[in-house]
């Protein structure tokens, strides 16, 4: 009697190789095992970002300046189309050439360097104060129950508070000096920057922080390299959040707060054409403050934005 040993389970029996099917089991073992190497190796494809040529330095320049220009562009002449219709006074809608010659006297006269210096220095320093301030406070709130029970809805309502309500509040308490200035902007940007930082931290996988403890890492330590660098999209989504917050809140603060003391800012020289009834002096201020707010997202937020894409292999979200 022939007794017939189990054939190997999924292994084909293959013709003239005998009933115990050894010859069939090393290439089906072997078929698997490339099988699984193959599978392993477009999973690590997956995760690996796409290493596409990098664009030329006059491409990324194209792409990234030629849109905003022809808009622009195009903006000009639906505004001198509209002037030269003659559809509303001069003194209500001047011509783009009336506007520029605003502009170029202010800058041949160096006004437009001091207003430009006078704000731009105070927004920059009130929003370092407040990332200075927010990033504790967020980090708290994000981490400690008790406090975000009881400050986490104040610190909303702070964020869609007008900033501008705090102007007379500010010169009651501070008078009409600095002070009061780069308090209207703190309490513009913190809200802003610490929320930002709240809902990051909101977003980052359990796992992370639990890997930081078994490795050792302390509460700040855990902080420092864990936290923060998994947070650091809504971190960035808060601090540009808190930028426009605290540029909003400075203009306000300059248009109402005026004395000799606090100079003459951008917000005061916008504030000063409308005193002399000069729409062409208004809209120069207007266009002088729109630069500012799209200088700095373009030389600082929008690298750290692509920066921070490009690390995380998010290279389809680049522009």
């Amino acid at each position: 009697m022939v007794t017939r040993r189990p054939e190997v389970e999924g292994a084909p029996e293959v013709p003239g190789q005998g009933v115990s099917g050894r010859g069939a089991s090393a290439p089906a073992s072997t078929a698997r095992s490339a099988d699984l190497a193959a599978v392993g190796a477009g999973l690590d494809a997956l995760d690996t970002p796409i290493g596409e040529r990098p664009p030329s330095v006059w491409r990324r320049l194209a792409r990234t300046a030629l849109p905003p220009l022809v808009a622009f562009a195009l903006l000009l002449v639906v505004w001198q189309a509209l002037w030269a219709a003659a559809l509303w006074p001069e003194y209500r809608l001047p011509s783009p050439l009336s506007v520029w010659g605003a502009v170029a006297e202010a800058v041949r006269t160096g006004r437009a360097a001091e207003v430009l210096w006078t704000s731009v220095h105070r927004a920059v320093l009130g929003f370092l104060a407040a990332v200075v301030i927010a990033t504790p406070l967020g980090l708290l709130i994000a981490k400690v129950r008790l406090v975000r029970a009881a400050i986490g809805s104040l610190l909303s309502g702070l964020q869609s508070l007008p900033s501008v309500a705090w102007v007379p509040a500010g010169i009651l308490w501070f008078g009409a000096t600095p002070s009061t200035i780069y308090f209207v902007v703190l309490m513009g940007s913190v809200p802003s920057i610490a929320n930002g930082l709240v809902a990051g931290v909101d977003q980052v996988p359990p796992l992370l922080p639990r890997v930081g403890q078994a490795l050792g890492a302390g509460r700040l330590a855990s902080a420092r390299h864990i936290l923060l660098p998994a947070a650091l999209p809504g971190y960035l989504a808060g601090l540009k959040q808190g930028w426009a917050f605290s540029w909003r809140s400075l203009m306000a603060a300059e248009i109402i707060a005026t004395s000799p003391q606090l100079g003459e800012g951008l917000g005061q020289y916008l504030h000063n054409g409308a005193s002399l009834n000069d729409i062409s002096m208004v809209i120069a201020a207007i266009f002088l403050i729109l630069l500012v707010g799209v200088g700095i997202e373009l030389l600082l937020f929008r690298p750290l934005e692509r920066a921070v894409l490009r690390a995380r292999g998010l290279t389809g979200a680049l522009t």
